[in-house]
């Protein structure tokens, strides 16, 4: 007898999988989504802030917002890009090299590239939870409590997908996890230090500002913030969202085909 088609998509099967997992540890996920950007806050947002707002000219600089406002609406991108980020390499290492999960996998009907878009449903999945904690974070202060928090939270798990699927595409070509405390060390704190979170990047040296661009990082905070804030206008909007996309998109393509290259008999 044939094997009997799969009723489910294959790559909502794959994901599925992978929540299976999550659903025992999503509470507390949650709750360290929302306590951990808590301790930001009132750590940079209402500490630093108190200092920052007694600057002479900072509103003009910010963009006429409170330091904590500017600051707080970034915690959703940078939360995303550690919360997808990290997913995509240790976890996703243990499917390829240790449990080897992914090769059982597609000694079913499953192929690669269902694997990869699974997987790519998992981040997603796994970045909304982490934003929308933060989002209630924000919503109880005043300076962010706007309707903007609800469009915040599909912009931050752009940025989150933004990192996950190329980091995930490495995976794949890995046979052990010697580079991810590299790429944490010196790309992803980098980015969440230089990107625009903590201040506009107008105050870098000129010569560093168009690196800071390139970083899906700064989309990411730009397109939060604004949403948020309401300070985005449709173009730049835009400008945010389709340079998000071009990663998103390009880190499927690379997934599909390094998925491919490391599952093949």
């Amino acid at each position: 007898m044939g094997r009997r088609p799969m009723t489910t998509p294959p790559a909502v099967r794959v994901a599925n999988r992978s929540l299976i997992s999550y659903r025992k540890i999503w509470r507390a996920n949650v709750m360290a989504a929302f306590v951990q950007p808590l301790l930001y806050l009132l750590g940079f947002g209402v500490g630093v802030g108190a200092l920052v707002n007694r600057g002479l000219g900072d509103a003009e600089v910010l963009g006429d917002v409170s330091y904590f406002a500017f600051y707080s609406s970034a915690l959703l991108a940078t939360t995303a890009m550690f919360t997808a980020g990290q997913e995509a390499m240790w976890p996703t290492m243990d499917g390829f090299r240790w449990s080897n999960a992914y090769r059982a996998m597609i000694a079913t009907p499953i192929e690669p590239a269902d694997v990869a878009t699974g997987l790519a449903l998992y981040f997603a999945v796994r970045t909304a939870v982490g934003a929308s904690g933060v989002a209630l974070t924000l919503a109880l202060f005043g300076d962010t409590r706007t309707w903007g928090l609800v469009a915040a939270v599909p912009a931050a798990v752009m940025t989150g997908l933004a990192f996950a699927l190329p980091l995930a595409a490495w995976t794949a070509t890995r046979t052990g996890d010697a580079s991810f405390p590299a790429i944490l060390r010196f790309g992803m704190v980098p980015m969440f230090l230089f990107a625009g979170a903590f201040y506009p990047i107008e105050l870098l040296p000129q010569a560093l500002q168009p690196v800071a661009w390139v970083t899906p990082l700064w989309h990411g905070v730009e397109l939060c913030r604004g949403v948020v804030l309401g300070s985005l206008s449709v173009s730049r909007g835009l400008w945010h969202l389709g340079t998000l996309t071009v990663f998103v998109v390009g880190g499927w393509v690379a997934c599909t085909m390094t998925f491919s290259r490391s599952l093949k008999p």
